[in-house]
């Protein structure tokens, strides 16, 4: 089946199947993302397939936007080669596990426990994987719970939950927002990071709810949320005392487990990992510290060199640093770091680089106590990057039209490049949430779900852009108006609350442009 091709921004490209049904479009991105890793094309680095369309992640140094054509026409969709599996998950429906069951009975004009029966009845399959790891898309859903989303998603959903919207289920595999409706929840691990795959469920399975009684739910409830911690790969050089606000490792992005709804991840700003790490001669995307609006306490359990990049104060022992570095540390000094004067994140880089969980675990903020190790293992290759930037309260982005550019009337879209929006608070690494003037949109604020590239602006009911970030939603179900350029993306790291965005209109060949600016 032949893709139709849309080029968001430098690297990222949106494959789509304007004529196919549903099904036979979910199918076509299926078996051409099992064909493209299977016979990967150098500078290929993620195919994550949706509802409908695939999306291809690339260097385009590499792999020309020309010839993603010219790719596509010579890759022979290939039907996955595994058998489709049968998966049982044990679950409960409405109560505390499932709150909106019983409005949704009452709109259905049936009783609560004849909704479950028709949910845990339906014939379930697994279509594509997005939102959160091992986030499973099922199709097969009753019509009776083909419900849209909630207009204002809650702030925590439980991990375990059954949610239902848009004519699918799910099960959130961690505690996160969500928009769905709760019916329910199961007691399994839908995601495992050290598992290979690191998915439960994957697409085509056949999923099977099996309603349970309290006692037995209880118990396999306790065993899959069991805590496993990640075991420390490489000597621990450096403790917790105190974390700031939000202090994670962070290096540079990881892909190829995009079809698994892992985001790549990484430093925010990466030009500023890469030059803090210059001064100790590491790699340039060797894992650090990213440390954001305050600095972390530390103490040093190893002899180490370390260079501090950001705009802060630092000191060891209670004396001043001065300068970024490259500075000494003795087994047992306290480092402190301050608060950012100007921008929002600033780097620590230890001699070696930092040692980085196992590839799918979500990288999270660091606690008191916590140990970080020097690496072990060698840091993704160097790539090409942005120059360093100064952080400033008025920032220009330049965009090319989004995916989803018709779903916005003229009025809309015309706003989007001219008005000035404001950082919210609310903003973190999943995205850069603004304030400002609604964006119309001409319909509906869900679409079917599709992969989100990196600087892709995503427009809730509500109207208000958010820019996506590296922790983003692999897959998405708002319209997208714009994809920021790749030379602009670092500017999001260090836009603090408060700072005006403005958005300019570009050209792919502007933002190839400027790539090739890097070198």
């Amino acid at each position: 089946m032949r893709g139709a091709v849309r080029h968001l921004a430098d690297g990222a490209a949106l494959v789509d199947f304007p004529a196919a049904a549903d099904a036979d479009a979910n199918q076509a991105a299926q078996d051409l993302a099992a064909a493209l890793a299977a016979a990967p094309a150098a500078g290929l680095l993620e195919a994550v397939p949706a509802a409908r369309t695939l999306l291809l992640l690339f260097d385009p140094d590499q792999v020309a936007h020309e010839r993603i054509e010219q790719l596509l026409e010579r890759t022979e969709a290939l039907p996955l080669a595994r058998a489709a599996r049968t998966v049982r998950l044990p679950a409960r429906y409405g109560g505390e596990d499932g709150p909106d069951l019983d409005e949704l009975a009452r709109a259905a004009g049936l009783p609560a426990g004849e909704l479950a029966r028709l949910h845990a009845a339906a014939d379930h399959r697994v279509a594509f994987l997005g939102f959160a790891p091992g986030f499973a898309y099922l199709r097969g859903t009753p019509r009776e719970l083909s419900v849209p989303r909630l207009r204002s998603p809650r702030l925590r959903v439980p991990a375990g939950s059954i949610g239902v919207a848009d004519g699918y289920s799910g099960v959130y595999p961690a505690q996160t927002p969500g928009g769905w409706r709760l019916i329910g929840r199961v007691a399994a691990r839908m995601f495992d990071p050290r598992a290979l795959p690191p998915s439960l469920l994957l697409p085509g399975d056949r999923v099977v709810f099996e309603p349970v009684g309290a006692v037995e739910f209880a118990e396999l409830a306790r065993a899959a949320e069991e805590p496993r911690t990640p075991a420390i790969s490489g000597q621990p050089i450096l403790r917790v005392l105190s974390p700031g606000p939000f202090t994670a490792v962070q290096g540079g992005p990881r892909h190829g487990l995009g079809a698994f709804a892992v985001p790549a991840g990484g430093a925010m700003d990466l030009p500023l990992l890469a030059a803090t790490n210059a001064l100790l001669r590491n790699a340039a995307l060797a894992a650090g510290l990213e440390m954001t609006l305050s600095g972390a306490e530390l103490e040093v359990l190893e002899e180490a060199r370390f260079a501090i990049g950001g705009d802060l104060d630092a000191s060891i022992l209670g004396r001043p640093l001065a300068g970024p570095g490259p500075h000494a540390a003795r087994r047992g000094d306290r480092l402190k770091l301050g608060t950012l004067r100007s921008g929002v994140r600033a780097y620590l880089c230890i001699g070696g680089g930092l040692a980085l969980p196992p590839p799918g675990e979500r990288s999270r903020a660091l606690r008191r106590s916590d140990e970080v190790a020097r690496a072990k293992d060698p840091p993704p290759p160097s790539v090409p990057l942005p120059p360093l930037r100064p952080a400033g309260t008025t920032l220009e982005l330049r965009a090319l039209p989004g995916p989803q550019w018709d779903a916005f009337t003229d009025a809309g879209r015309r706003e989007f490049f001219s008005a000035a929006y404001r950082v919210s608070p609310e903003s973190d690494r999943r995205g850069l949430r603004l304030l400002g003037p609604a964006v119309e949109l001409e319909r509906s604020a869900d679409i079917p779900p599709e992969g989100t590239a990196p600087g892709s602006v995503q427009v809730p009911g509500g109207g208000q852009p958010i820019v996506l970030g590296p922790d983003r939603p692999v897959t998405g179900g708002y319209p997208k108006i714009a994809t920021v350029i790749g030379a602009d993306l670092p500017l999001l790291a260090q836009a603090r609350p408060g700072a005006t965005i403005r958005f300019r209109a570009a050209t792919l060949e502007e933002a190839l442009e400027a790539r090739r600016g890097w070198r």
